[in-house]
């Protein structure tokens, strides 16, 4: 058996057992990528995507079809990449360097020491795997020693790097050491005729510094520019579907808790570890596991960025709000505008983001339930005292219970001191409040066009819950609930569902200055 290193040229066994796993999606497709980039100027990649999302078993794929003197063939016949013309090409013709930068940074002090610990241990694996060939010196330079050891092996290296930003999540504020860091992966990667590929894991995009471009060779791939990756993010729709249908299980409710991560070439995307939870525990739930990034979530609510807790009302009632991403900094320290929070949390996985519409959104349940418990970490107890209550409103309006309605209605206005109430717009943020749970059964739209106008919410039953009736709602502010109603009717909103075949309620609102109270009407179609 041949001998294999821990950092260089490792076991290939993190990849064998992934493949004995019960449930494996084939993600080798990946592979055709890196081929095709491999001593290229675009051998420098990038990925960056949130926690559970597949990053450290692709890297460990990687370095198992890479890694040199070992056979991983019986581990790649039957997967897509083994189709491919390059499969042969490149397999297992290497050497390979794996560093899990969160390991080697838990065992070290500062970025100094953390430097130094890579470098004795690349050294060691050197002197044990070549040591007829070569041993290292410990005061030489680790770029020399990597380049002796190509220069008499005559072995181009692929770098594999997990978790690369880890030291941007431990050390936040620490500019000098941020910097110390990119300066040491710049000395080792950039422009070195040794590397054949460079493979970076993480869950931010590189940092900017300015004029510090340090690692501007590196094309990225990230959650909101995947780009030709895409479909390695996650799971896609037709992955879930086949996996649903074998282990007999509800792909609508699949949908529901873990689909909404979207990407313009592929479309759904799926959590895939939450995916596979589910499958093997036969149990739907919020399988968000606590990592520094959750407990970070309500330190950034408690920010309050003017307008954001606005803006997260409009996507926890199922809307999406269209952002200036361009801005972010990729750390979680620098915000200027609530705009770069929502960033943050999109490579967080909070939040999905549409490139082309370039709108954040709020991808399922199981992030609803996140952001749910963050936001009893706030401040905003107006928001959670809402929730609470919107399902019991829903279930009122359906029934067409227009006292209850009005009264719960009240109770979350008063709940929402921060806004000026004084027109229709802060009426329509309290019903986005009041009528959080609709997200559940509904895709809803603003000032849609229906008939002769615009109707100012409509509620759409999802395609799973068509058991429900639609919702054309018309807010008034010191008018009247049946000066809503005889708009709806007069301006014919209800055309806009035409397509729709079950019950219409038509919702007017009204709040009245002078009792301030809102008033209700609900009439079935």
């Amino acid at each position: 058996m041949s001998k294999t290193g821990t950092y260089l040229n490792p076991s290939n066994k993190g990849f064998a057992e992934s493949l004995r796993s019960e449930i494996y999606v084939d993600k080798s497709g990946l592979i055709s990528y890196t081929n095709r980039v491999l001593n290229t100027e675009q051998k420098y990649v990038c990925v960056s995507r949130p926690r559970r999302f597949g990053k450290t078993m692709a890297a460990k794929m990687l370095a198992a079809y890479y890694v040199r003197n070992r056979d991983s063939r019986e581990m790649f016949t039957n997967l897509f990449i083994a189709n491919d013309k390059s499969y042969m090409e490149h397999l297992n013709k290497y050497n390979v360097i794996f560093l899990d930068m969160q390991q080697f940074l838990s065992e070290s002090n500062d970025i100094c020491s953390m430097v130094a610990k890579i470098k004795n241990k690349l050294i060691r694996d050197i002197t044990k795997l070549y040591s007829d060939l070569y041993v290292p010196s410990f005061d030489d330079d680790l770029t020399d020693i990597l380049h002796e050891l190509y220069t008499i092996t005559d072995v181009e290296i692929v770098f594999i790097i997990d978790e690369w930003d880890c030291v941007f999540r431990k050390h936040r504020t620490d500019k000098y050491a941020q910097e110390d860091y990119l300066d040491f992966l710049r000395t080792i990667l950039k422009t070195k005729d040794y590397i054949a590929l460079v493979y970076m894991t993480g869950i931010l995009p590189i940092k900017k510094y300015g004029d510090h471009s340090a690692l501007n060779m590196f094309d990225e791939f990230s959650m909101t520019d995947p780009e030709e990756l895409a479909e390695f993010v996650g799971f896609t729709q037709n992955e879930v579907i086949r996996l649903c249908k074998d282990y007999k299980r509800d792909y609508s409710t699949m949908v529901r808790w873990y689909d909404g991560y979207y990407f313009t070439d592929i479309g759904a995307v799926f959590n895939p570890r939450s995916v596979v939870r589910s499958i093997l525990s036969k149990r739907y739930k919020n399988y968000w596991t606590r990592t520094e990034t959750y407990e970070a979530l309500s330190i950034y609510f408690n920010m309050n960025f003017d307008g954001l807790k606005d803006v997260i009302i409009q996507l926890l009632s199922g809307e999406k709000k269209k952002i200036n991403i361009g801005n972010f900094s990729n750390d979680m320290v620098t915000f200027k505008t609530y705009e770069d929070i929502l960033t943050l949390l999109i490579h967080l996985g909070y939040l999905g983001y549409n490139t082309k519409s370039m709108e954040v959104f709020v991808p399922n349940k199981e992030i609803f339930d996140e952001f749910e418990i963050a936001i009893k970490d706030t401040s905003w107890k107006e928001i959670i005292n809402a929730i609470s209550i919107s399902y019991d409103l829903l279930k009122a309006t359906w029934r067409g219970d227009t006292k209850t309605v009005a009264q719960m209605i009240d109770c979350v206005h008063d709940e929402s001191s921060h806004l000026q109430y004084n027109n229709e717009n802060s009426l329509s943020q309290v019903i986005d409040s009041a009528y959080f749970s609709a997200k559940e059964f509904y895709d809803k739209i603003r000032e849609i066009p229906a008939g002769k106008g615009f109707a100012d919410i409509v509620f759409k039953p999802k395609i799973n819950h068509i058991d429900k009736p639609a919702m054309l709602v018309e807010l008034k502010w010191d008018k009247s609930a049946d000066s809503a109603i005889k708009q709806i009717k007069n301006k014919k909103y209800p055309k806009v569902l035409n397509d729709y075949k079950g019950n219409i309620l038509l919702i007017g609102i009204n709040y009245n200055k002078k009792s301030k109270k809102h008033e209700c009407i609900i009439e079935k179609v």
